[in-house]
């Protein structure tokens, strides 16, 4: 019989303040610690306590993704936890959280947008044949007890390169906190004169890390393939600046608070290769936005397209993705579609994905052990 309040261990590794993985477990800690549930940790040291005011965090020392997972592996019996719920992958765990999706997956998209010499050279990068083995232990191997995907798609991508049990894999999408994207006129003022936007300017905006998988390059050929001057391509995250230079082009670097710039914003777009369920497209639409994104970005089975913002087939389709911003350029279109943006992004709040997580979890830790 379970614990009516769980002690529960999280695991991630690193940490970025524009992380989407990281924004999603503090909003998830936030509804599990307001159910009384106890909170604890794993991670590296980029984790700081300011970032972590939930509980305990257990510092671990290694930066490999192997040596990670090792030390996860030493502490397991240490801190006496009732369920231990990975969003990092490593050797087993009760609950593994995909919210990265599949590697191999990845990897495979990738191949179709890469060279000869990228991919001759990235069959020698240990990175990544590490992180295949933590996946295979989790997958192939049964290290995870339970997996939570946050698409069908990555589901879908589990069960077809791993033959894990598809009865043991739950669809949970993304949440956010409907609320706090919210916001007025005047906030909206306020930061399109911070950011130096005209009023007639229309600011399409990028956010995210990794910007070859998220397909910034595709975003800016699109942007430069259009007459319109008053389009302006607003990019937020880390990534090279230098390979990605535009005269249409604001980088305006990692924003811990994303509010400010979707409140500047106009249309939101991201061209990814691969995205298991991306954060900020559903941040977007909590704006009000329309989102602009290819099918392999997991977000789009929650939206529909023509109605919430448009889908492309091929992230690397400039002509259609050049013709969904004149499609969204259009101010009465906009407007006409915000209410129903607005409404898909409403039905996404975080209090429902924490509310199903538990489920899961109290389910987890009343699976008696091995």
């Amino acid at each position: 019989m379970v614990k009516d309040k769980l002690k529960i261990g999280f695991v991630r590794r690193g940490y970025s303040p524009s992380g989407g993985a990281e924004a999603y477990l503090k909003r998830l800690a936030y509804g599990v610690v307001d159910l009384d549930h106890e909170v604890v940790l794993l991670a590296t040291d980029e984790w700081q306590p300011n970032e972590w005011p939930f509980g305990e965090i257990v510092h671990l020392r290694a930066k490999s993704a192997i040596g990670f997972a090792d030390q996860v592996e030493k502490q397991r019996s240490a801190f006496h936890c009732d369920v231990l719920m990975s969003l990092e992958r490593i050797w087993r765990c009760d609950v593994y959280r995909a919210g990265d999706g599949v590697h191999q997956a990845w990897l495979n998209r990738r191949q179709k947008f890469e060279g000869p010499l990228q991919r001759f050279a990235r069959k020698f990068n240990r990175k990544h044949r590490d992180i295949l083995r933590l996946e295979q232990s989790l997958f192939g191997d049964r290290g995870a007890e339970r997996a939570i995907a946050n698409s069908k798609m990555v589901k879908d991508e589990i069960f077809d390169l791993y033959s894990y049990r598809p009865d043991k894999i739950d669809i949970i999408p993304n949440g956010i906190p409907f609320s706090h994207f919210q916001f007025s006129p005047e906030v909206r003022r306020k930061s399109r004169l911070k950011l130096d936007l005209a009023s007639d300017d229309l600011a399409v905006l990028f956010v995210g890390s990794g910007w070859e998988r998220k397909g910034l390059r595709y975003a800016i050929a699109a942007i430069e393939s259009l007459s319109n001057s008053k389009l302006r391509l607003l990019v937020a995250g880390r990534g090279n600046v230098n390979r990605y230079r535009s005269a249409r082009v604001q980088f305006l670097g990692e924003v811990s608070d994303p509010l400010p710039i979707y409140a500047a914003g106009d249309i939101f777009i991201l061209p990814t290769i691969y995205d298991p369920f991306s954060n900020a497209s559903l941040e977007a639409m909590a704006c009000g936005l329309p989102v602009i994104t290819s099918r392999a970005n997991g977000f789009c089975e929650i939206m529909e397209d023509r109605i919430h913002g448009t889908i492309v087939d091929q992230p690397d389709n400039v002509s259609d993705l050049a013709n969904a911003l004149e499609v969204w350029s259009d101010p009465t279109r906009r407007a006409a579609a915000r209410p129903s943006i607005l409404k898909c992004a409403a039905r996404h709040d975080i209090s429902k994905n924490v509310e199903q997580t538990i489920e899961i979890l109290v389910q987890a830790a009343a699976k008696p052990s091995a």
